[in-house]
């Protein structure tokens, strides 16, 4: 990944970069879970976003789990369609790195998402994530419905109070309706997987997450 100072401020319309109509191309098949990347998925199956900073890591946390369906990588929150990862760099576009999860909510409880989200990286640093630095690197979590913006805002709530008794900071997460997901560029899917010694930023507050009873790891 790119370590650089950026501008920690999301440009406005006017200001960001105007990339283009056509998305960029992914592979027609998940490297590790046997399924696609776009879909058509089954009937039933949900979507989830994260962003927690370095996607490679963090999809990589999402693939592991029993119930997920597949993952990819993008791009979201900002203004720029179908950006290249270099444009998103730049801090021009506004989109934060993101984690799109396929899930069937009858194998694993959207709640055991949340908890994977907020335990697995700090959602207390603003525009980073460790040295990662710049708006791309922001937490963000986006979500589908009214059911996953009640567990969302359920969640948020129960970390922050955990986050405070362990004397943490605010929590600076977005919150927000899934914005439009954009794919990353081919060589980002899976990338953990196709490059097992790559580069992975992903850490935590060593916070427990006190959601969903009965939920594990």
């Amino acid at each position: 990944m790119w370590f650089r100072d950026t501008v920690a401020r999301i440009p406005t319309t006017a200001e960001a970069l105007p990339g283009r109509a056509t998305p960029l191309a992914v592979p027609s098949r998940h490297h590790v879970l046997p399924a696609s990347l776009d879909g058509p998925f089954l009937p039933g199956t949900e979507f989830a976003l994260f962003g927690m900073g370095c996607f490679w890591g963090a999809e990589r946390k999402f693939w592991q789990l029993p119930g997920v369906v597949s993952t990819s990588v993008g791009y979201a929150g900002g203004h720029t369609p179908n950006p290249t990862y270099e444009e998103v760099c730049s801090g021009q576009t506004g989109h934060s790195e993101v984690v799109r999860v396929v899930f069937d909510p009858a194998r694993v409880p959207y709640e055991l998402l949340l908890k994977t989200f907020w335990e697995h990286h700090d959602p207390t640093q603003g525009m980073r994530q460790g040295n990662d630095q710049g708006t791309q690197y922001r937490s963000l979590l986006g979500w589908y419905g009214e059911a996953q913006q009640a567990a969302a805002a359920a969640s948020l709530e129960a970390y922050g109070t955990a986050l405070r008794a362990a004397g943490l900071g605010a929590i600076t997460t977005e919150v927000l309706p899934a914005p439009t997901y954009y794919f990353a560029e081919s060589y980002h899917q899976q990338y953990l997987h196709t490059h097992p010694s790559g580069y992975c930023g992903l850490g935590g507050t060593n916070v427990a997450c006190p959601i969903g009873v009965g939920v594990t790891r």
